[in-house]
Formats: C-alpha cells, structure tokens, sequence
C-alpha cells in the first residue's frame, strides 16, 4: 500500500472514530436527559399523591404542578436538540464511513494493479527465458 493511501486511511479512520465517540457522547447526553424526564415524571405523581392525602399540600400542587411544566418542558425541548444533533451526527458518520470505504477500495485497487503489473513482467521474464532455451 501506498504512504498516500495509507495516510489517507490513517486520517479517515480516526475522522470515523471521532465522530463515533461524538455520537457516543450524544447519546450519554440523551440518557440522562431521558432519566431526567422520568424523574421529573415520578415526582409530579409523588406530589399529587401527597395533595390527595394532605389538603395543605393540596393547596400549594397547582404551584408545584406550574413549576413541573417549566421544567418538564425545558428537558423535552433539550431531548429535541438532542435528538437533531443525534441525527446530524449520525448523518456524519455515514459520510466518514464512505470515505474511508472509498480510500480503502482505492487502496485496494491499486494493490491489485501492482501485483497483476508484477505477474505480468514474471510471464514475461518466463517466457523470453523459454524462448532463448528453445533458439
């Protein structure tokens, strides 16, 4: 292989490996985002439970419950961004991966093209030292 071909394998293979631990970090990010909503959820149940059982309580759950919305909808707009950048990530890794694919086929190619040059000047050789047997 080629220092070219090689170099250009070198480079796009780590662009792969970048943009994989990038996505990885996306979806980190998306998890604890998730967990965060599901926690959100399980308090607002914790909280109303404790309304039906404590009329003080009671009384102070709408403000809890306008507070919860807030929040609630400030994770659920994060886990949109979240998910866009997932998604252009992803895009992004495909475009890596097919560039590394193409600079390895390419690599490839041009190792083909170098042995069949080389067992074409072995038939050759070959043949013009049977010929000179034969005269």
């Amino acid at each position: 292989m080629t220092t070219w071909a090689r170099s250009l394998i070198r480079i796009s293979t780590y662009e792969v490996e970048t943009l994989q631990k990038r996505l990885a970090e996306i979806g980190s990010r998306r998890a604890s985002a998730e967990m965060r909503l599901a926690v959100l959820d399980a308090e607002v149940e914790i909280e109303r439970e404790r309304a039906r059982a404590d009329a003080e309580a009671g009384m102070l759950l709408q403000a809890y419950l306008n507070g919860w919305k807030h929040r609630k909808s400030t994770v659920e707009a994060d886990l949109g961004e979240l998910e866009a950048e997932e998604e252009g990530a992803r895009d992004a890794l495909t475009g890596a991966f097919e560039e590394l694919k193409k600079f390895e086929h390419v690599a490839e190619l041009s190792r083909l093209e170098r042995l069949a040059a080389a067992e074409r000047r072995e038939s050759a050789a070959f043949d013009a030292l049977g010929l000179r047997r034969r005269a």
